[in-house]
């Protein structure tokens, strides 16, 4: 028994350890990709790739596409925005309505410089902008993270 009681405490030093040695950057991006924030981008040139986002997808006058990839059945897109955050997510939460989407869930917290909108579109799909502003940028931008898939 007490050898088990041993094992548990060497298990458990090690395991405690193991996070000792990264940088505050890998920190946080391994916090952001574990909360589902998605990468933060803040500046960069547009991609000429195709979006994969739906027909009719907003694209709001002051965002950037810097790059779009596909995971599995995922179409992932990140950019930034120049306009502010509280302004990106009244313009994306108004934008879907008028494109017809069913806005699913929307968060504002700008104490957190955080905000989410997720959307059902019309065709079959569905995901969520995420945006991240305050901290996350330092140039003022707003990180853009949009996620979009077929429907269960």
């Amino acid at each position: 028994m007490q050898k088990i009681a041993i094992a548990s405490v060497a298990t458990l030093l090690l395991l405690g350890a193991s996070g000792c040695g990264k940088s505050e950057q890998e920190k946080a991006s391994e916090a952001a990709g574990q909360s589902g924030r998605g990468t933060i981008t803040c500046d960069g040139s547009a991609t000429s790739a195709s979006t994969g986002l739906p027909a009719g997808f907003p694209q709001p006058d002051a965002v950037t596409y810097v790059t779009a990839t596909k995971s599995g059945p995922t179409n992932v897109v990140d950019g930034f925005s120049t306009e502010s955050l509280k302004g990106m997510y009244n313009e994306y939460k108004d934008r879907f309505e008028e494109a017809g989407y069913d806005v699913t869930f929307d968060e504002l917290e700008e104490d957190n410089g955080d905000s989410e909108v997720a959307y059902k579109t019309k065709d079959g799909t569905e995901g969520i902008v995420a945006l991240r502003g305050g901290d996350a940028c330092d140039n003022g931008n707003v990180s853009v993270h949009i996620t979009n898939r077929p429907s269960d």
